[in-house]
């Protein structure tokens, strides 16, 4: 069974909480200021929370400020693992061989799964963080002083909707596909898949007449969808079983997709053979022959017309 400790009282999947939820600041309030070439951020490109950082690290230009080190993309036994690959690579800030040694070294003690991503101070010698969303807007605000972007993912106007449309994704849509994908009961994964495609026809219908999620402007929670969206049909759809539909079928989230992706710089944050990769060999469990498909094909730079939706030059 994958993740046999993160279960309720009937065995369906309920995801651990994050545990290191420290805050760097611009003012050093918390305790960690905001310095560029203290931080360093260890992600996976294969997975989607922590790959949300990586896009907002790329949205606000903050490569230079912020180092990274990707981790290998299948996961043993051992956990995720610092080798040199293709797109990974040893980890040259500490030397760790493993993740799991990051969460030792910040608690001796801890004995959850380790997860990514992972914000680590280098002044310190500690975590400060392993909670993306935290970690996302600590990089949309916290840094602006090291920056030439002035982005705002999080803007306090759209705060309010904001959090609304990711309390409605998160559990349908992000984390409904691993409620799916791991369930051990039919029923609860009939439950988890008819939540999941009720929540994407939703968002379909929103998208008729809205180019992003919230205002007419892109914001975190089109970002925290799209990490989903990317990976929904090269893995989710067969992996998971969650394949009453594909994106590439819904007109408004297919082109919505596209828009995304054909952002500049995000192209390159995504990484299919780190995605496959690691779902398709590491949930053995799921998929005992550890094969990796071939496919499925995905015409990710083909025109779209979203950008007419908020009055903007089409594409």
């Amino acid at each position: 069974m994958i993740f046999p400790k993160e279960r309720n009282e009937e065995g369906a999947f309920v995801r651990q909480e994050d545990q290191f939820r420290g805050r760097v600041t611009s003012d050093g309030s918390s305790g960690y200021l905001a310095e560029s070439g203290r931080y360093h951020l260890y992600v996976s490109l294969a997975c989607p929370w922590a790959h949300r950082t990586i896009i907002m690290r790329k949205l606000k230009r903050l490569d230079d400020v912020i180092g990274m080190t990707v981790v290998d993309p299948v996961r043993d036994e051992c956990g995720w693992a610092f080798r040199n690959g293709p797109g990974y690579s040893e980890d040259p800030v500490n030397g760790f061989q493993f993740l799991s040694e990051a969460y030792k070294a910040t608690d001796p003690d801890y004995n959850a799964r380790v997860t990514v991503p992972v914000l680590w101070d280098k002044k310190t010698g500690r975590i400060v963080s392993n909670a993306d969303d935290d970690i996302m807007r600590m990089l949309n605000s916290e840094f602006n002083a090291f920056t030439r972007s002035e982005s705002d993912f999080y803007p306090e106007a759209l705060r309010t909707e904001i959090d609304a449309v990711n309390d409605f994704v998160y559990p349908n849509v992000n984390d409904g596909v691993y409620r799916a994908g791991f369930a051990t009961t039919q029923s609860d994964y009939e439950r988890a898949v008819r939540a999941l495609f009720n929540a994407l026809n939703q968002i379909e219908e929103r998208l008729k007449t809205k180019r992003y999620l919230v205002g007419s402007q892109m914001t975190e929670a089109d970002w925290r969808l799209f990490t989903t969206l990317i990976r929904f049909d090269a893995v989710y759809y067969v992996h998971f079983k969650c394949n009453i539909r594909r994106i590439v079928d819904y007109p408004n989230l297919y082109g919505y997709l596209r828009d995304l992706y054909q952002h500049e710089g995000i192209a390159e944050t995504v990484n299919f053979d780190h995605i496959k990769r690691h779902y398709y060999i590491t949930h053995t469990d799921i998929n005992p022959t550890r094969i990796v498909p071939i496919g499925p094909e995905l015409d990710l730079n083909s025109p779209h017309r979203r950008a007419a939706l908020s009055g903007q030059t089409r594409r």
